[in-house]
């Protein structure tokens, strides 16, 4: 288990020392199931508009039998993530920080656990500044718990963007070409909030599903009169990836869609899959999932937030012998999206397979097998973010939802404004 101490300006100030950038983590094996939404709205990034009023909702579970007292604050970050200069009173009104007060007990499981809850801002308090945040929650001995991203957009740009096939001609079954347009709103005579738009000033950042591994910047490349084009080039195509694989344990009396079985042992569930496959030579699948998202949910309860069971899920991938020039990862919204050891699958000789074993509330989950190569001197950046090619394949028909954030930046401004978004899917 891993400790950040003391306060979330200590944490960031180490952060910042250190170069890291701040990400979804859990610090704790106990904190279970965080999820940070815009109210409402469970299955899209966590994403607010500035002055319109909106909230996020932060959950998480701590497997205790006992309550903690714990705490929120919230951080602005530049668009790389990294703690920025800016003093709280420069970015939100109200206060940044305070107490966790809201929580309930798990009712009738197994396994107890205490359900946290908290709007973000609180009462009384909006953002006044765009761009990237970071809400940490920490107890009364300064150990952080969780951090969790989320972003404000001023929406002062208008952002077009089209889902298209690869403008080399290259590959074109298998891969898809994000292009983007972004031009003023308004007129900067009427609203000098609206920025000047240049190439020098914007960052494109433009992410596909939830995935971390392959979310890159675009380059600039030409103007529409006064608009700015990203578009035609290598940064822009993605490798089209597979529907995602899922599996719903809303029902542990039956077991459903890709649940073999649900037993029982000291005061535990397990579960088991059906074993995983290999997709890469199989013909695109039309199913529907979550894009790597999860929800919790007990069919024969009438509160799965309280009563929904933890259950230890085992995910296994039959093979003869173990990949020697790379690893496997379960990759989705159940292991944060994250490719290191908490999603990495372990080769078990014995078996003949590989196999993952996360212990998960209740509920449906969807998720993909990606394969990375160590990086290497000399790795080209495809290489480094082609993944889903050897165990998923890549299909232009997938349905991936691609994110565009636009980040804005003036000599003169202190900080990254977050001055455009767009969510748009194939």
């Amino acid at each position: 288990m891993k400790k950040l101490f003391f306060t979330w300006v200590l944490v960031s100030v180490a952060a910042v020392a250190a170069g890291q950038a701040v990400t979804d983590s859990s610090w704790r094996e106990e904190v279970k199931t965080a999820t940070l939404t815009r109210s409402g709205v469970e299955l899209e990034a966590p994403l607010l508009t500035m002055g319109g009023g909106e909230r996020m909702l932060l959950q998480f579970d701590l497997l205790a039998d006992e309550v903690e007292s714990l705490r929120y604050t919230i951080g602005h970050c530049d668009a790389e993530w990294r703690r920025d200069g800016l003093e709280p009173y420069e970015y939100m009104t109200g206060f940044e920080s305070g107490e966790i007060e809201n929580y309930d007990l798990s009712i009738t499981t197994l396994r107890p656990y205490i359900h946290y809850f908290q709007m973000i801002p609180a009462k009384f308090a909006s953002f006044t500044h765009s761009g990237n945040y970071v809400v940490a929650v920490t107890n009364e001995e300064g150990d952080t718990l969780l951090t969790r991203r989320f972003r404000v957009n001023e929406g002062s740009v208008k952002v077009v963007a089209e889902v298209t096939r690869p403008y080399d001609g290259m590959d074109i079954e298998r891969r898809q070409e994000v292009d983007v347009i972004i031009e003023n709103s308004k007129s900067r005579i009427e609203n000098f909030s609206v920025p000047q738009l240049r190439p020098e000033y914007e960052r494109i950042w433009v992410q596909q599903n939830g995935r971390e591994d392959n979310a890159r910047w675009l380059e600039f490349s030409s103007y529409d009169r006064a608009a700015l084009c990203y578009r035609y080039r290598p940064q822009n195509i993605f490798d089209g990836g597979n529907t995602f694989r899922y599996f719903d344990m809303s029902n542990l009396r039956t077991p459903m869609y890709n649940v073999q079985r649900v037993e029982e042992y000291g005061g535990e569930l397990f579960a088991l899959l059906r074993p995983e496959e290999d997709r890469s030579r199989k013909h695109y699948l039309v199913e529907t999932a979550l894009n790597g998202g999860m929800k919790v949910n007990a069919w024969d309860r009438r509160n799965p937030t309280l009563e929904a069971e933890y259950v230890w899920v085992n995910i296994s991938l039959p093979m003869a012998q173990p990949m020697l020039d790379a690893k496997i990862y379960v990759c989705g919204q159940l292991t944060d999206w994250k490719l290191d050891a908490t999603s990495e699958m372990e080769y078990k000789p014995e078996y003949k397979a590989y196999v993952k074993r996360l212990l998960l509330k209740q509920g449906y989950y969807s998720y993909q097998l990606l394969v990375k190569r160590p990086v290497e001197r000399g790795m080209k950046n495809e290489e480094r973010s082609s993944a889903t090619a050897r165990l998923e394949g890549d299909h232009r028909e997938t349905p991936n939802t691609y994110t565009v954030y636009v980040y804005h930046r003036e000599p003169s401004d202190r900080a990254d404004r977050l001055v455009g978004a767009v969510r748009i899917g194939n």
